[in-house]
Order: C-alpha cells, then sequence, then structure tokens
C-alpha cells in the first residue's frame, strides 16, 4: 500500500512531511477563497455549510448559506422548526432528504441530555445523514479533531499525489489520516480540498502553480491526467410524467402535497402519473389528465389543452414532464391540496421542476393569451 514511508518513492516521505504540510498550509493561508463559511468554528454553522457542499457546486451554495442561517441562526431555531419550513428554505438546492436529515440531526442533537452539539468523529457519525466525509469535516474544523476529511477533490490529490489509478475509500482514509498536520486539522483538511477544486482539477490540472508538485508521483510519472479513474456511475431511469394541471377561470391551480417518503418528499406539486407508454397519442394524454381531475373531485369546464415539456434530472432519475391543464370549477380542498395563483410567493415548498410549469402559466397570463398550447402537440412524445 502506498503512502508516507521512509522507503516508498510515491509522495512525501515520513522525513519530507514536515516540509509538504507547511508548503501546502502556505499556500492555503495566501490564497484560499474567501467563503462565507471560512473560518466559522460554531459546529452548526460547519455542519450547514458542509451538508450544503454536499454534491452541490459552491457557487450554489453560496445563494443559500446565508439566507438559511437567517431563517434558523441556530441549532435549536432549525430544530423547533416545521418541515415544511425546512423544506422551503432548502427549495431549488435539490437532494432534499440532505434537508430532513439537517433538519432530524438538530432534534435529535437538541433532545440529547446535555443538548451538546457532539464534539467528536464517532458522536458525529451518529447523526442522521452525517457520513465519514461530514463528520470528518466538522470534527477536525470545529473541534481541532485529527481525523481525515475525504471529498471528491481530496480523492483526487491523493490519488495523483500517490500515483493510484484507482483508489479504495480505505487505502484513501488512512493515506489522509498520516498526512494530516497534527497542529492544525480543519485547516489541512479544508487545504487539500480547496487544492482540489482550484488547481489539481479533473481535466486541466494546473500542475506549475501546485505548492506540493514536487511530491506528486503522477505529475512525475506523466499520468496526472488519468488519475483517478473514473468512478462508474449508475446509469439513471429514464422515466415520462403526465402532470395534471387543475385551473380555474380566475387563474388559481391546485397541487398536492407528496408522501413522507420517498422523491421529492413533502413537498407540493401538481398531480401526476408515470407514464408506461411515452408514444401514446396526444388524445389519450388528454384523456388521462381528466380522469385523474375528476378522481380528485374536479368538474371539468373547458377543453383541455398541453403545455411544453419540462426535463430535470435526479441522481437516480431522468425525468421529463407533460403538463396538460385541465380548465375546472374549483373545488373544496382537504389535507394534502391547496390552490395557488402562479406568480404569487407561497410559504410551501415546490419542486424545480414544477416551478417551471407555474412561470409557463405566469407568462401565459401576463400575455393574455389561452394557456399553454405549443405550436405542435401530435402526441404524448
Amino acid at each position: 500500500m502506498k503512502g508516507p514511508s521512509d522507503t516508498s518513492s510515491a509522495g512525501p516521505s515520513r522525513d519530507e512531511l514536515g516540509d509538504f504540510r507547511a508548503a501546502l498550509l502556505r499556500h492555503y493561508d495566501r490564497f484560499r477563497r474567501d467563503l462565507p463559511w471560512r473560518g466559522e468554528t460554531d459546529p452548526y454553522r460547519i455542519l450547514v455549510s458542509e451538508v450544503m457542499l454536499q454534491q452541490t457546486r459552491v457557487e450554489t451554495v453560496l445563494g443559500y448559506y446565508e439566507p438559511w442561517l437567517e431563517r434558523f441562526p441556530t441549532l435549536e431555531a432549525l430544530a423547533l422548526a416545521d418541515s415544511t419550513e425546512v423544506l422551503k428554505a432548502w427549495e431549488g438546492l435539490g437532494y432534499y432528504k440532505r434537508a430532513k436529515s439537517l433538519h432530524s440531526a438538530a432534534r435529535l442533537i437538541r433532545n440529547l441530555p446535555d443538548g451538546r452539539f457532539p464534539s467528536k468523529y464517532v458522536d458525529l457519525r451518529q447523526l442522521p445523514g452525517v457520513g465519514q466525509y461530514t463528520a470528518g469535516a466538522v470534527a477536525s474544523i470545529g473541534f481541532g479533531e485529527s481525523v481525515p476529511a475525504v471529498d471528491g477533490n481530496v480523492r483526487r490529490v491523493l490519488a495523483r499525489l500517490f500515483d493510484e489509478p484507482n483508489p479504495a475509500a480505505r487505502w484513501l482514509n488512512h493515506t489522509a489520516a498520516g498526512l494530516i498536520d497534527r497542529e492544525r486539522p480543519g485547516d489541512w483538511n479544508q487545504a487539500l480540498m480547496e487544492l482540489g477544486a482550484t488547481i489539481c482539477s479533473p481535466k486541466g490540472p494546473e500542475c506549475e502553480d501546485c505548492p506540493i508538485r514536487r511530491w506528486c508521483t503522477a505529475r512525475a510519472q506523466g499520468t496526472e491526467l488519468l488519475r483517478p479513474i473514473g468512478i462508474r456511475r449508475v446509469s439513471a431511469r429514464k422515466a415520462v410524467f403526465l402532470l395534471v394541471v387543475l385551473q380555474t377561470e380566475e387563474g388559481s391551480v391546485m397541487l398536492v402535497q407528496r408522501p413522507s417518503g420517498g422523491l421529492l418528499a413533502g413537498m407540493w406539486a401538481f398531480p401526476e402519473k408515470e407514464m408506461t407508454n411515452p408514444q401514446e397519442p396526444a388524445s389519450a394524454c388528454r384523456d388521462a389528465a381528466i380522469e385523474i381531475a375528476i378522481s380528485l373531485g374536479a368538474e371539468v369546464t373547458g377543453k383541455v389543452s398541453a403545455l411544453a415539456e419540462v426535463r430535470h434530472r435526479f441522481t437516480h432519475l431522468q425525468a421529463r414532464y407533460r403538463p396538460w391543464v385541465v380548465p375546472v370549477v374549483k373545488l373544496v380542498t382537504g389535507v394534502g391540496k391547496v390552490w395557488m395563483t402562479p406568480g404569487v410567493p407561497v410559504d410551501f415548498p415546490i419542486p424545480i421542476a414544477q416551478q417551471k410549469v407555474l412561470t409557463a402559466l405566469t407568462q401565459d397570463g401576463q400575455s393574455g393569451g389561452t394557456v399553454g398550447i405549443p405550436a405542435r402537440v401530435s402526441g404524448c412524445n
């Protein structure tokens, strides 16, 4: 197993570790990006940033981090919030299970006998949604514990540093643990992540600007663009959904709350049905939309029409949504149903794909035209 040693030619030797650590930390101190969570010592705020950054670009998180803390400034504030408010604050950030896990973690910590935030890696791992990386980041940055935090950026840096084609998780954690600067473990983990995000990039590493290039085995071997081998991702399932937009003469539309488990759990969306045959003619889609409307207790009052298709990609699903507008008389709603006016802000969470449909309805209403008829609707496809 490659790693820091007295004999290995890969990466820094044990005798070189001091110089290696100093070089990376000097670079980090001088060139690190000015991000709102940098220098933070509050473990709650660190946890929020790390959960938001999971599978999400920094540029996206910048638009959510501070508004979230304005709404939930403390762990107790988050714990006392209801789930609808939490999901609304997360709206648009994606991977909504993260928000639910963060909310559950806040409630769990608040209900601990002493109510104190867990300060050890092993205890942080017990929190909902907190894996090895997140626990390592919070423990090292928030509490100074010398534990690694290996994300995709760190994986790439270590694979190139030691010229490992396909580094296993156990090797990565073992190697990262051996490199940690014990005096600045939080800064060290962030320095490695920053290096991978800004210099040691996947396709165009800027090796001449790298502060640890003298120890990089892949660069010496000319294999930096081949390390690491890409992780084989599971192919996303493709599915087509019929969206039923129940709309009154006044322009109000009805949303239903999704089940508490599964995709987009607890959010508010148009009634939908997965289509088993996306090639069905338009008449079949229209009839299915009317059938769903009637099943919800609606009285159809006019011509059913189609809106343009909306596409959205989830982690394991490529979804295509085909909205059909069904004119109805406004019916009495019960639990899990609500009427809203497109363009008017609401205090409950709505998925991005559904928001696009609402935007189309708003634009159509402002133009004074008939609701959303595309130029060609020859079928469900």
